[in-house]
């Protein structure tokens, strides 16, 4: 499964990629996104942080300037190198990319302060219940977070484009990847000695910017209905996305459970 996940994204990073993150839409979600996480996980001029899927670089180039220092990994050559050649060319000094994967040994235990994957973990959904959890638990320090971004598998966004943009969802989606039940995400973070807090982040926003990623405006205002959406009970149980915030404890201690 990473051999054809790694040529999806070696196409995919060939160009198409990068034009379309560089349309306005989506670099207001990544900025949005990145002023999320640090207000999240407390992220500071101190933190050392690891992004994992890290693609063009994108989220952890905006991550960057507020943080002492960013790693990105990543399976496609292609992506690590754009990521690399664009930090250069933007004077970004702190943040490096490398072409690997996440149980790569040369990743020691306690060496990051907070981990960030966005749009990682649906990749590996066999390894959810199993020991992804566990391995980000092993790289934190004590006190360290990790945040998530990843589709749920009950979005009514999903559904409607399902129908109405069958191929553009397929184009999107590589073979293994799936949409991820919430609820039983936050409890394998929770079982794996995290204190776990998930949420909800959107309905239309995310969606829209790939959809119409040129248009800012649309993503603003569609931004600001979210933050009214994910708020109400049950309703909010159909957003297209939702988060995973998850603290080691400084000392030893029973896990809490997620709600």
């Amino acid at each position: 499964m990473v051999e054809s996940e790694r040529e999806y994204y070696e196409n995919l990073y060939s160009g198409f990629a990068q034009r379309h993150f560089a349309k306005a839409a989506v670099v207001a979600f990544r900025k949005h996104l990145v002023r999320r996480i640090l207000r999240l996980t407390g992220a500071n001029l101190e933190s050392r942080v690891l992004s994992v899927g890290s693609g063009t670089g994108d989220t952890e180039l905006l991550l960057a300037p507020h943080v002492c220092s960013v790693l990105g990994i990543d399976i496609s050559p292609r992506g690590v190198e754009h990521a690399a050649s664009t930090a250069e060319a933007q004077g970004v000094t702190n943040a490096s990319f490398r072409v690997t994967e996440l149980d790569d040994p040369a990743l020691a235990p306690e060496s990051f302060d907070v981990i960030v994957a966005v749009f990682f973990l649906h990749h590996m959904p066999d390894r959810i219940d199993n020991d992804l959890p566990r391995r980000f638990h092993q790289l934190l320090r004590p006190g360290g977070v990790f945040y998530a971004l990843d589709p749920s598998y009950y979005r009514l966004s999903g559904m409607v484009g399902k129908i109405l943009f069958p191929a553009l969802m397929k184009k999107y989606q590589t073979e293994g990847e799936e949409p991820l039940k919430p609820e039983s995400t936050w409890q394998a973070f929770a079982r794996a000695g995290f204190n776990v807090r998930g949420s909800y982040y959107d309905f239309i926003s995310t969606p829209l910017a790939g959809l119409l990623p040129s248009w800012k405006v649309g993503y603003g205002v569609s931004r600001f209905l979210d933050q009214a959406l994910v708020r109400i009970p049950g309703v909010r149980l159909l957003s297209s996305n939702f988060e995973v915030l998850a603290r080691k404890s400084i000392e030893r201690s029973i896990p809490t459970r997620a709600r």
